[in-house]
């Protein structure tokens, strides 16, 4: 497992259906090494704050194996961070990855948070505008990370993974839950007892819970 590519960039307006939009989507490979913190790289920035970034989303991670279905799919090679993600991994599949699961790369120490759940920006950078709804049925998200360890991060860097999430729920799980599992009462409760997963989705299924017991 290593990073393939390692992504900054700060955000910028660009047009979307005829209005501005600002996005940090677009960001470029950078060697590095380059800053980890706890709320994200140095000299990276995001646009939407309430959606993208803080602690829970502190570094966006995206894999590089699934690069080549979206080229097909789109019709075009291509460039890193195409997801805007900030580290694009070999090695690393939703499906593998589990939520909790603890990973050294650099000088850094991370922990699996959560999944990323498609926007409409997806749509803007590549063009079709079911991107994010095609994102959602290959399950191909990527995902987050929040930083137990500040340090440097290059490209390049081997990911050592150090423990285990408690209660083995896949990455492709949660973002499963996220977007169907408002009424599955027995899957929430399980997914709520994730103390790792981050405090934003577990208000949203604790929201659902109550919601659906009622």
């Amino acid at each position: 497992m290593e990073i393939i590519s390692l992504n900054l960039g700060q955000p910028i307006t660009v047009d979307y259906r005829g209005k501005p939009v600002e996005t940090g989507i677009y960001k470029m490979p950078v060697k590095g090494p380059v800053q980890l913190c706890s709320n994200g790289f140095e000299g990276d920035g995001q646009a939407d704050l309430v959606n993208h970034g803080g602690p829970d989303k502190a570094v966006c991670v995206y894999p590089i194996e699934h690069y080549s279905y979206w080229e097909k799919y789109l019709g075009k090679k291509l460039e890193f961070s195409a997801f805007g993600e900030n580290i694009t991994t070999s090695g690393l599949l939703e499906t593998e990855v589990n939520i909790g699961d603890i990973y050294e790369i650099g000088s850094t120490l991370l922990q699996v948070s959560q999944p990323r759940y498609p926007c409409f920006k997806l749509s803007q950078k590549h063009g079709p505008v079911d991107m994010p709804a095609q994102v959602l049925q290959t399950g191909y998200s990527g995902f987050y990370f929040r930083v137990l360890r500040e340090g440097k991060i290059s490209a390049g860097d081997v990911i050592l993974k150090k423990e285990s999430g408690a209660g083995g729920i896949a990455v492709s799980r949660v973002l499963h839950s996220m977007e169907v599992g408002r009424t599955d009462k027995t899957g929430l409760a399980e997914l709520l007892e994730l103390e790792s997963l981050a405090e934003g989705i577990r208000t949203k299924f604790r929201n659902w819970l109550e919601l659906a017991e009622s």
